[in-house]
């Protein structure tokens, strides 16, 4: 019968990555919460003080597009996980249970977006994920190769794209839909509830868009499909083994990731440059903060120091909800009314504190139970298998 992962099967160092994603994700997401996004392309050209500028170029370098790849990456590596389980064990039902767990998950998110935050990316994973699985039976190799033609094929395709219509060596421009923005502020910033909700609605048709579910199967995708890759290699699980294909990929790709993120804000702006940046040097940067995690768990302390991080990371989906429920209640009007109102340090600030309160949360969640609440409901509606407490 398949069964959910115990506490004794958790691979830590995949937690304290999941958990340090959390922290990644939400210092770029406090800005979405606080500011009317989607509706400015770059908030590199918002900013008009010099200070918030560099510090928000900074946040651009070193967070912005490199975590949610690295979390699509661990959502397929998850997956997989749960099918070499299913694999081990006469019987087990994996595709009947994960596409179930996984329809259970886009319920979660299309709640999550219609009644908090436009921004769900829940949805999404969960959509992929039933093509992930899918694909899951055939080897680590074939996983790889088809990720790196997709997102390989969508590089050609823009550069190709851009090369045609003469922009690609053109100064990178923004496009700012002033009126959107000016909505965007009238709902949140001083709306209602029900402001909030309807300008939700306008803010979900540019979130989830032809054009982004498009992009998504060349990106998301392919980035699931490389964790796959990744778990059924067991490469966390041989981390030892395998140390120094970790270092190499640490230091390579974190250098790599940070010089071409880097660039185009030491030189002229392109388009090319730009879209480099962002779908080049995001996911480079993201998998060089995987194996540096993964380098510094061969550290017999490490693991231990980082327990509060792991932890946040076994109670992802919880944390991730209550982001969105902490941060609409901070800035939106019918809570404490903070919107546009916060420059980025203090942006900053905010979503290290939401962070420290939510890693406590789970530290003392974790004395009495074995999964989140939310993890608990999503297994519980998937498998069927009562939460226990721990043994004392």
């Amino acid at each position: 019968m398949f069964q959910p992962t115990t506490l004794n099967e958790r691979i830590q160092t995949l937690d304290i990555i999941r958990g340090v994603s959390l922290l990644g994700i939400l210092l770029v997401n406090i800005f979405a919460f606080s500011l009317p996004l989607p509706h400015v392309q770059d908030l590199n050209s918002w900013f008009t003080d010099i200070h918030d500028q560099l510090n928000y170029q900074k946040l651009d370098i070193y967070v912005q597009g490199s975590f949610y790849p690295l979390f699509s990456m661990l959502f397929g590596y998850g997956l997989a996980m749960q099918y070499m389980k299913a694999q081990q064990r006469t019987g087990a039902k994996f595709y009947s249970f994960a596409a179930k767990r996984l329809l259970i998950l886009m319920m979660i998110g299309l709640m999550h977006a219609f009644l908090l935050w436009w921004g769900d990316i829940i949805t999404l994973y969960a959509v992929f994920g039933l093509f992930v699985i899918l694909l899951l039976r055939f080897s680590s190799g074939l996983l790889l190769s088809v990720a790196l033609i997709l997102n390989g094929f969508f590089h050609v395709l823009i550069i190709l794209l851009y090369a045609m219509s003469g922009i690609a060596t053109s100064e990178y421009e923004t496009f700012v839909d002033i009126s959107a923005i000016e909505n965007a502020i009238a709902a949140y910033g001083v709306g209602t509830w029900t402001d909030a909700f309807l300008q939700r609605l306008q803010d979900l048709s540019v979130q989830m868009s032809p054009a982004m579910w498009v992009s998504a199967v060349f990106t998301i995708f392919p980035y699931m499909l490389v964790g796959a890759a990744a778990a059924k290699w067991r490469l966390v699980e041989r981390a030892k083994e395998l140390k120094g294909l970790w270092i190499f990929l640490a230091v390579f790709c974190i250098a790599v990731g940070l010089f071409l993120k880097s660039f185009p804000f030491h030189a002229t702006r392109t388009y090319l440059w730009e879209y480099i940046r962002v779908y080049v040097g995001g996911p480079m940067l993201a998998v060089g903060y995987a194996s540096l995690i993964a380098v510094l768990c061969l550290i017999p302390f490490v693991p231990k120091l980082l327990s509060p991080i792991a932890k946040a990371g076994r109670m992802s989906l919880t944390l991730y909800i209550m982001q969105s429920i902490i941060c609409t209640l901070l800035f939106y009007h019918y809570g404490f009314g903070l919107y546009g109102k916060v420059d980025v340090v203090m942006g900053i600030v905010i979503a290290i504190s939401i962070y420290i309160v939510q890693a406590a949360f789970a530290e003392i969640w974790f004395i009495k139970f074995r999964q989140g609440p939310l993890e608990y409901i999503v297994k519980r509606l998937a498998y069927g298998k009562t939460l226990k407490k721990v043994e004392p």
